[in-house]
């Protein structure tokens, strides 16, 4: 296989399985987010994606929402790196791993550490799902959900003002992600590793409420001249990327909980035992690594080679991002066209400009 190439389906399947099987009780909610990397729009269908039987069965019941589980994974995956693009861990795997690899192979051992990163991957990839699906209803693409149907013929008279438009129906969106994602909990309390599987399931449900917590009202003005005598509002979902800043602030609140269930939810501290656990917490069981050092086993690149800035004292700057361990210092040349003109008749004349830049890279 060349250095470039892509998985074929076979090896793409294998190497999911393989990891389904190092966490069993975990893989099938993450197993789904393969599809990002199982085709583009034109291959709508449910045939090839890397998806577990219930979700399969879903899948072929609703063939015209495999676009949207696709583009539900996609943005999930890209809010992540997005959002820890300047971070250790930016939500990416080891280059050796990333070739060629499907998703949740290429991000590992962070999909089933129980860390508080596992949290934000099922936190964003389950918004993402109901971000994608609930547009894809709104657009008029699912035959099932179009717009909310509960705010119609609402508002206020006195005020001026009524519901109208489309508004996006999250409620529906809402109720297929856990239909999609979220497998049953049955029987679960005091077994080894069953704090695991809740917290996946608590941390898909934050991610929900994350959309439906920042639904905006937008509203349209009617009158003469402009006078918005009355307004037309209806109900849209944030951008995603919004709901992953928000996402990002819960991850650097997030709550380690016990490992093992009683009757519920129980914080890892005990002093913090009676302080009541949101739902749109997010929770992990396990500590993080420093994520300094590249371990491909754990699915972690390390931050060796990676560029910071200097004279940053946040995440991005050289002494946090390189651990301590220094950096190099090389000149860029970058050579671009320059102070162009229109020139009568008829072309456009540009000067050639160099700029010199320091890039520091860590050690």
């Amino acid at each position: 296989m060349g250095r470039g190439a892509p998985l074929g389906p076979c090896l793409l399947r294998a190497a999911l399985l393989l990891l389904l099987s190092l966490c069993p009780a975990a893989g099938s909610t993450w197993m789904w987010l393969g599809i990002a990397a199982a085709g583009g729009p034109e291959k709508p269908g449910c045939t090839s994606p890397p998806l577990s039987r219930r979700q399969l069965d879903l899948c072929e019941q609703k063939p015209e929402l495999a676009p949207a589980i696709r583009e539900g994974a996609r943005l999930g995956l890209q809010e992540c790196r997005s959002q820890f693009r300047h971070e250790r861990w930016d939500c990416r795997s080891p280059p050796a791993a990333r070739r060629g690899t499907a998703a949740p192979a290429a991000l590992g051992h962070q999909l089933s550490s129980g860390t508080k990163e596992t949290a934000f991957i099922y936190a964003v990839t389950s918004a993402g799902l109901v971000h994608s699906v609930t547009r894809s209803c709104s657009a008029g693409n699912v035959t099932e959900c179009s717009c909310d149907p509960s705010l119609r013929h609402g508002g206020s008279a006195s005020e001026g003002w009524h519901w109208g438009g489309c508004s996006d129906d999250i409620h529906y969106g809402m109720s297929f992600s856990r239909k999609f994602l979220d497998m049953p909990l049955k029987n679960l309390t005091g077994k080894s590793g069953s704090g695991l599987v809740v917290m996946n399931l608590h941390n898909n449900e934050a991610g929900r409420q994350a959309v439906a917590k920042l639904m905006s009202v937008d509203c349209r003005c009617h009158g003469v001249s402009g006078s918005c005598a009355v307004k037309t509002c209806w109900k849209t979902m944030s951008s995603f990327e919004k709901i992953g800043r928000f996402l990002k602030d819960k991850y650097e609140n997030s709550i380690q909980i016990s490992d093992r269930l009683k009757k519920k939810l129980r914080r890892k501290e005990k002093s913090q035992r009676k302080v009541p656990i949101g739902k749109e917490d997010l929770l992990y069981v396990n500590k993080s690594p420093n994520y300094c050092v590249e371990d491909q086993k754990l699915g972690i690149p390390g931050t060796q080679g990676r560029e910071c800035n200097r004279t940053s004292q946040g995440p991005d700057g050289c002494n946090l991002l390189c651990c301590g361990r220094g950096y190099n210092t090389h000149v860029v040349r970058h050579v671009e066209r320059c102070e162009c003109k229109f020139v009568w008749c008829c072309y456009v004349r540009c000067r050639r400009c160099e700029t010199m830049t320091d890039v520091h890279t860590c050690k």
